[in-house]
């Protein structure tokens, strides 16, 4: 387990913590920069972004409030607002994803769990597209991504099942 930060400063923009003489992020903007962001092609914001990955790396809140000139509270809502930004990028990522699929199967509620493989691989065969799941994979995948949809090995909820050409399984619930 890495030890929280002791000392911070806020200098130019840059979050600088420390541990000892070691320092844990130098520039969070070279971090950002380094990984790729844009903050005009994200759904974060510079703020946002800069909160995660100090999250990411077990920076307190409070020690990002301290270096950045705030609340404890205002960096909880920014995080918070940047995790549900990232839920909302990943649902719409699934969303284009299920679109262009070639293969989608409704799975009605009430459909055992372990009849789900079947009618995925029946509608993979029909449209010439390879799963690299066994059965008890894809249940797992399916219940794990449908999350309260599923209750033991009954579908509670309808699901979508959309297999990419590449062979990706996405779930969805149909509401």
């Amino acid at each position: 387990m890495i030890p929280p930060p002791t000392r911070y400063s806020y200098a130019h923009g840059s979050l600088r913590f420390r541990r000892g003489n070691r320092t844990v992020i130098d520039d969070v903007e070279e971090l950002l920069e380094e990984i790729g962001f844009d903050p005009e092609t994200s759904v974060l914001t510079y703020r946002q972004a800069q909160v995660l990955a100090l999250r990411e790396r077990e920076v307190s809140q409070a020690d990002i409030a301290d270096a950045l000139g705030t609340s404890r509270a205002n960096v909880s809502s920014i995080e918070s607002s940047a995790r549900e930004n990232v839920s909302k990028a990943r649902e719409t990522v699934a969303f284009a994803e299920a679109l262009r699929a070639p293969v989608r199967v409704r799975v009605p509620d009430g459909t055992d769990l372990y009849d789900v493989p079947q009618l995925v691989y029946a509608a993979c065969d029909e449209a010439g597209v390879k799963v690299d799941h066994t059965a008890p994979d894809l249940m797992k995948v399916v219940s794990d991504a449908a999350g309260s949809a599923v209750t033991g090995r009954q579908v509670s909820t309808p699901l979508i099942v959309g297999v990419t050409s590449e062979g990706m399984v996405r779930v969805r619930h149909q509401d």
